[in-house]
């Protein structure tokens, strides 16, 4: 079963079963198919299985997460496996076992989601009103955006799954839509979702608050500045929701959860645990420590002109070794962060730049600057601009999941990662989907 496209041996019968306590839901059990979204319990029952995907260790739990940080510049791998080390080395094989568990996992996500936005419409309890079902949609719809968002930066074009599948078979034979094609899937979402989700403020569930911070950053990856600049401002202008919170360690120091620098956070538990903590902690503390920051990086955020109090970031253990110490609960209930507000000053610091907004520009630099404790930035020129924003995000989400995407998405692969082939700058498709539909075409030079 490990091949089955898209693992669509996930039928609605999971979908429910499935379902983490970390969101405070008894999964429902043994009910048939037909029945499986009816009333108002069952439908909120199966968007929570979709928010289970969306968490699990595949998905956003650990290793979708660590191809964006692998493939960059800031970490190293401890182990043998050499599966991993593909990954530094910017050589990922197609028979490499973690795309293939990515792929899987971002596909089950999907057609949790389809199966909610198929059924939910047709219910008619009354105790389902109106603005549920359509929040309850609107959630559905933010998921599958990012669903096909994470699909589209990390393969390129994707099969454009919208429909919830019942059998392993029933989708073999859907060629790959191209990137540009997927990416619309994710415009067509967010903009689905925008109008059925309440304007409210919510760090672990989908608001139209969410949907903006998302669009803009997929208004970043198209290049359309004005529009990136224009959904930040809607999320970094609510001072009252959203804040740089001070020192930078806040937003995850001392079991803090759920803080004014959050747009949107994965909540894990101590019966639910997030086994990203285990991959980055030391022995001592009882993880593998099988990823840890390289030496580059250490000398970066150790450095008190440039790393300032993002140091907090990194920790020695009993053998005089560094590593990261974002993820160190006990036990491992730390969230996931998606989207802080941190990211949408330096999308609006992007965009501006590339407007040749450039004191706005500069302003938006300097507040993450400041936050971290270091001076206010030297650079004048749009140039100079734009790679003060790189080296700042390279800090500013240090061990979080964006250093591949931004460099690969701003043309700066050869020059930063000196990866000189760019087809290696989408991974290749997973060898046993191939195998199994003859419909899907690698991407090219693999």
């Amino acid at each position: 079963m490990k091949f089955i496209k898209y693992t669509l041996s996930i039928g609605l019968i999971g979908l429910l079963t499935s379902c983490q306590s970390y969101l405070d839901v008894k999964p429902l059990e043994s009910i048939s198919d037909t029945q499986t979204i009816y009333d108002k319990t069952s439908s909120e029952t199966a968007i929570r299985g979709v928010y289970s995907a969306l968490a699990s260790a595949n998905y956003y739990g650990t290793n979708f997460q660590s191809i964006g940080y692998l493939s960059g510049d800031n970490i190293q791998w401890t182990g043998s496996q050499s599966q991993v080390q593909e990954f530094i080395n910017k050589k990922v094989n197609a028979d490499n076992s973690t795309i293939a568990s990515v792929w899987t996992a971002i596909y089950v996500t999907i057609n949790r989601a389809n199966n909610v936005i198929a059924k939910v419409p047709t219910v008619t309890d009354p105790a389902l009103t109106t603005d549920l079902k359509n929040q309850i949609l609107g959630e559905a719809y933010f998921i599958r955006a990012l669903a096909y968002f994470d699909l589209a930066r990390t393969w390129g074009g994707v099969p454009l799954i919208t429909k919830p599948t019942a059998s392993p078979t029933e989708n073999r034979g859907i060629a790959r839509s191209t990137q540009a094609e997927t990416y619309a899937q994710v415009l067509a979402d967010l903009t689905t979702a925008e109008p059925l989700l309440p304007a409210t403020t919510n760090r672990y569930r989908a608001t139209r608050k969410t949907v903006w911070s998302l669009r803009s950053r997929y208004h970043l990856y198209q290049k359309e500045w004005d529009k990136a600049e224009e959904y930040a401002t809607k999320l970094i202008s609510d001072n009252a929701s959203y804040q740089l919170v001070k020192p930078y360690s806040a937003f995850f120091a001392n079991d803090a959860r759920g803080t004014a620098e959050s747009v949107f956070e994965i909540f894990y538990s101590a019966n639910e645990t997030n086994t990203h903590r285990n991959q980055w902690q030391p022995q001592t503390n009882g993880g593998t420590r099988q990823w840890a920051p390289n030496d580059a990086l250490v000398a970066l955020l150790n450095d008190p002109k440039v790393g300032g109090g993002r140091s907090t970031l990194v920790a020695k253990d009993n053998q005089n070794r560094w590593y990261g110490n974002l993820y160190y609960r006990t036990p491992a209930a730390d969230p996931t962060y998606v989207i802080r507000i941190a990211e949408l000053y330096l999308i609006r610091a992007e965009a501006e730049a590339n407007q040749n907004k450039l004191t706005a520009a500069i302003a938006d630099l300097n507040a993450i600057r400041s936050r971290a404790g270091i001076d206010v930035t030297t650079a004048q020129t749009k140039d100079q601009i734009l790679l003060g924003i790189e080296n700042e995000r390279r800090l500013e989400f240090a061990l979080e999941p964006h250093r591949w995407f931004d460099v690969v998405r701003t043309g700066r692969a050869t020059a930063v990662f000196n990866v000189t082939d760019n087809n290696r700058l989408l991974l290749p498709l997973p060898a046993g989907e191939l195998l199994i539909d003859k419909a899907l075409v690698q991407n090219t030079g693999y």
